[in-house]
């Protein structure tokens, strides 16, 4: 693969919001956020973090004596610096996780990711580079990792630790503490290139990957084997190619959706605010379903569907002449609206704006088809030994309608064939993070195994990690983990087995 990056041209240098201006303030945002969070403890889920956590969980209840490992997550922790806020959700620096679970216990670490950026920013106090929803250009952008916030998920690999970003490179940090080891290299060629948040790893061993490049509508694939080598990699054309944050790979695939967005360059904005979406009116584009063979790495075709953004994907099979696969789909143009909470401005109750479904890829008939699974939900995942081979279980979170708003309280294993749903919703005041499955040893179904993961329970301002029998959701969680702390509410997360 040609070496390149998101700043090789000046299409691709714009659509990331690095042109010519001053900094935009955003202390307006700061503002209007602390005054909301009076009015509003809850948001003190959103509020900034200082420094680093440790301690250790007060278990309630009893967990499994088989569940023994660590639960790595990522997400944005800092929002502020010199009385300015971020404006979009997505721009914080990641503050990385670590849960310790042995011998029934449960202890707790947590530290910022110590980019470039956020070292420089540190120095400074203030911020200095441009991130996903916020424009600021107060120092000169040299490469992505100038502006990486590695703050979307926390990959176990290859006896290593990863924070990913999707704009940038991986950072490897400590297994054990944490500590931030450096951007990691895969080879030359991909050098400071996009690696999505998302990897898929296979079953066997090894990972699938790519790179987004809106700006000049190119996505870069990675293959890279279970000792982190990499065996291939490429580059394929994506016309009008906007935010692709995820994908899914089958068998024999790998599979992209492509929201209808024009990407317009434009001074004093971010690359957030330069998506436009066109899934409506006169001129509305379908959302296109490209679709890479896996052999050649080349688009085998492309298929349509009704206009929808998508954040994440569960999991792909290949089925005959067809695959299968599940998704989020959101109506309309959700890209900007989950920037609001950053002003203490809640999303406001829409439960037809998304849901799960699978979809079904004709490839003889070249038609694509959709059926709804569950309602509206988001953070779709697997059993990691079924990811791209036949599934039948998927677990989402969900939000149930409370004073008007949209908070994920609800954790859910829906069947795939029978859209049936086995659910445990929290207490009033409880906002549920993505939860994962975690399979026994030897599991034998996609039940035999633990649903974990994170929730704040904004009340008493403490964050909690829960356990469930995935073969009974709805029986309420085995245990809760509760610290005697706040930690930053994450986005995505890792179990490695002890």
């Amino acid at each position: 693969m040609q070496r390149r990056t998101f700043l090789t041209s000046g299409a691709s240098l714009a659509a990331l919001g690095v042109v010519p201006g001053s900094a935009l303030a955003d202390a307006a945002t700061y503002q209007r956020f602390h005054a909301a969070w009076k009015r509003d403890p809850s948001l003190a889920v959103y509020a900034d973090t200082v420094g680093q956590q440790s301690g250790a969980a007060q278990v309630k209840g009893r967990i499994p004596q088989d569940l023994n490992g660590v639960f790595f997550r990522n997400g944005p922790g800092r929002f502020e610096l010199g009385g300015e806020r971020h404006h979009h959700w997505f721009d914080g620096d990641g503050f990385a996780q670590r849960w310790q679970i042995a011998d029934g216990k449960v202890s707790h670490i947590g530290k910022f990711v110590e980019t470039e950026r956020f070292g420089e920013e540190n120095a400074a106090g203030q911020f200095l580079y441009p991130s996903f929803g916020t424009y600021v250009d107060r120092r000169g952008v040299k490469t992505n990792d100038t502006m990486n916030a590695a703050n979307t998920n926390l990959l176990p690999f290859n006896g290593r630790v990863y924070a990913l970003w999707e704009g940038g490179s991986a950072t490897e940090v400590d297994a054990a503490t944490l500590a931030t080891v450096g951007i990691k290299t895969w080879n030359e060629d991909m050098k400071s290139m996009p690696f999505s948040a998302h990897p898929k790893i296979d079953p066997a061993g090894g990972m699938w990957n790519f790179g987004a490049l809106p700006g000049g509508n190119r996505m870069a694939l990675y293959h890279i084997d279970a000792n982190g080598q990499v065996l291939r990699t490429a580059m394929i054309e994506i016309p009008q190619l906007a935010m692709v944050h995820d994908f899914v790979v089958s068998a024999r695939h790998l599979i992209f959706l492509i929201p209808p967005y024009d990407v317009v360059p434009a001074e004093d904005q971010s690359f957030a605010e330069q998506h436009h979406w066109v899934g409506s009116g006169p001129k509305a584009r379908p959302m296109r379903v490209v679709v890479v063979s896996k052999a050649s790495m080349e688009v085998r075709k492309v298929f349509e569907l009704p206009p929808h953004m998508v954040f994440h994907f569960g999991n792909a099979f290949d089925d005959g002449a067809t695959t299968r696969f599940d998704v989020v789909l959101h109506e309309g143009d959700v890209l900007h609206d989950v920037g609001r909470i950053m002003s203490g401005e809640r999303q406001k109750n829409t439960a037809t704006r998304s849901f799960a479904a699978q979809v079904t890829l004709d490839y003889a008939s070249g038609r694509a088809s959709t059926a709804r699974l569950f309602g509206a939900s988001e953070f779709p995942r697997v059993m990691p030994q079924v990811v791209s081979s036949r599934h039948r279980q998927l677990a989402l979170t969900s939000s149930s309608p409370r004073n008007g708003e949209i908070v994920p309280d609800t954790v859910n294993l829906v069947g795939t064939d029978t859209g049936k749903a086995d659910s445990y919703r929290f207490d009033a005041g409880w906002q549920v993070e993505e939860h994962i499955l975690v399979p026994r040893a030897n599991a034998r179904s996609e039940t035999d195994g633990y649903l974990v993961g994170v929730a704040q329970d904004t009340r008493r301002a403490q964050t909690v990690l829960s356990v469930f029998d995935a073969a009974s959701i709805k029986a309420g969680p085995l245990a809760l983990a509760r610290l005697p702390y706040r930690a930053p509410h994450c986005f995505h997360g890792n179990f490695l087995a002890s």
